[in-house]
């Protein structure tokens, strides 16, 4: 679903971003970063291991881009509004190998901590530190019943502290391996892990708030009643679906948390309407994706990393707005080529 998308993503992003005389000046980088991405996007996904898709896919189209700088380069320069273009070309930097394989060290290291997380030997024995909390007065004590699900049933609130297993440790573990590597001290990586938590506090209360209304939403039933409403669209729910997972992203934050929330409910009315619920529930996830640069989470992750002032987060949320409802039409199409035009393509 996602990988069409990616083909023409760093042309639509020069696009938007310098305009056409942009776009026209690295056309040919556009071109072989889109098409690389996209294939390593499916190849990666499909084939090796879906938590490395996205890293993976971007380290191919960096070494294509960087083969492709080794032959070409554009004809003209161009800045952003606000940067001052210099008359002085600056010379092409050179690396020794020691200095390129430690700039490298921390990606690899990511690379090797998450396919170890993600091996299913590893990822078991994880799992057994695992901590399952049956949170009081809300576990069973809800009852979900059709539409939003095929039988009635209580809905569970079991809260899952996967400390060891979950992947935010595998980054934890690779980051405190790369400060050696890359030449920290312990003082220097305290310092800057010290720093970093402040700069995003806000950024993560935002994230536990939204979570928390995430949750509220879904047990008071609310967002089952919005998945009817986009269900009751008939033969157009694929292109909907796409939009209610872009929905469920931009309420949630998380791809995952959407796909909790509107997933079973993409199943079942794909069932009722004779459609692959396979497809559906693929539609619900790509969907989601293109409502992840306007979710809450999003911009305030970006407004702690940038150190943007906060009148600024409402111009980016404007600005961005279009964008993501463009894209996320494009899912929608793409969702409706798959479930008439070649089903035989989607499993």
């Amino acid at each position: 679903m996602c990988a069409p998308v990616a083909l023409f993503l760093p042309a639509y992003i020069m696009l938007v971003m310098g305009g056409w005389k942009a776009l026209k000046g690295v056309l040919p980088a556009a071109i072989v970063c889109g098409g690389t991405f996209g294939v390593f996007e499916f190849l990666i996904s499909n084939y090796v291991s879906p938590q490395l898709t996205a890293i993976l896919s971007a380290i191919a189209a960096l070494c294509a881009l960087g083969i492709l700088l080794s032959f070409w380069k554009p004809h003209d320069s161009f800045a952003l509004a606000e940067h001052h273009t210099t008359k002085h070309e600056v010379a092409a930097a050179h690396y020794s190998a020691r200095q390129l394989t430690i700039a490298w060290g921390p990606y690899i290291l990511l690379v090797v901590f998450v396919l170890l997380w993600g091996w299913k030997a590893v990822q078991t024995q994880l799992n057994t530190t695992s901590v399952l909390i049956h949170w009081p007065w809300l576990h069973n004590e809800i009852q979900r019943v059709p539409p939003t699900v095929a039988a009635p049933a209580a809905y569970g609130a079991v809260f899952n502290f996967n400390w060891l297993s979950a992947a935010g440790t595998s980054c934890l573990l690779a980051a405190l391996c790369a400060a050696p590597v890359v030449g920290m001290s312990a003082k220097q990586f305290a310092k800057a892990f010290t720093n970093t938590c402040k700069q995003v506090m806000l950024a993560e209360l935002t994230l536990a708030a939204v979570l928390a209304l995430a949750f509220v939403l879904n047990y008071s039933g609310a967002t089952g009643t919005m998945g009817l409403a986009f269900a009751a669209t008939g033969a157009a729910f694929p292109f909907f679906s796409a939009l209610l997972g872009w929905l469920g992203v931009f309420l949630t934050g998380s791809d995952t948390s959407a796909n909790a929330l509107f997933g079973s409910l993409q199943e079942v009315t794909a069932n009722r309407l004779g459609m692959n619920a396979v497809l559906m529930a693929s539609v619900n996830s790509a969907g989601g994706v293109m409502g992840k640069m306007i979710s809450l989470t999003s911009i305030a992750v970006a407004s702690a990393a940038t150190g943007m002032k906060r009148e600024q987060e409402a111009q980016l949320f404007r600005f961005t707005l279009k964008h993501s409802v463009l894209l996320a039409s494009v899912m929608g199409v793409l969702a409706l080529f798959y479930a008439y035009v070649a089903p035989g393509l989607a499993p």
